[in-house]
């Protein structure tokens, strides 16, 4: 009786984890492309910041290593100041902006692609720096992708 119970549970668990997996790769394809934007002003009294976030289904690595050719690709205008392959992160400045890139794979062929930086002086205009490199990876990687308004 104790064998049945766990051929029961085992089969049911081999059927749910796929299940589960499968219904999180469709989220995320549902939403890649989807640039979600975070800023807050620099000011007299804090930092301030500029956070952008995409989702695309691709490989980790090959989201990394387009970021990292389209970086390399607008030299001297921005320099790469530190580059780890493991973590998959690339710190960059422009000069007057420090900023990082982090690929964070989700599965196989989902990808997080996060860029932060810190925030313009008050009253700058134009875009920012994080979404020009959000966009510069998704146009580099034939993904069409949309700020979020």
């Amino acid at each position: 009786m104790k064998v049945r119970r766990w051929a029961i549970l085992a089969f049911l668990v081999g059927i749910a984890v796929p299940a589960a997996q499968a219904q999180w790769v469709m989220v995320a394809r549902a939403v890649s492309g989807r640039i979600q934007r975070m800023e807050q002003q620099r000011t007299a009294n804090n930092g301030g910041y500029d956070v952008a976030t995409v989702i695309l289904a691709a490989k980790a690595d090959k989201v990394y290593q387009t970021a990292l050719s389209a970086l390399q690709a607008h030299s001297p205008e921005v320099t790469i100041t530190e580059n780890d392959a493991r973590k998959m992160l690339i710190k960059f400045t422009n000069g007057a902006q420090n900023a990082a890139l982090q690929a964070t794979s989700l599965g196989p062929t989902v990808t997080q692609l996060v860029i932060a930086s810190t925030a313009p002086e008050t009253g700058q205009s134009g875009t920012s720096i994080v979404v020009q490199g959000v966009m510069k990876v998704c146009e580099k990687m034939n993904v069409t992708c949309t700020l979020e308004q």
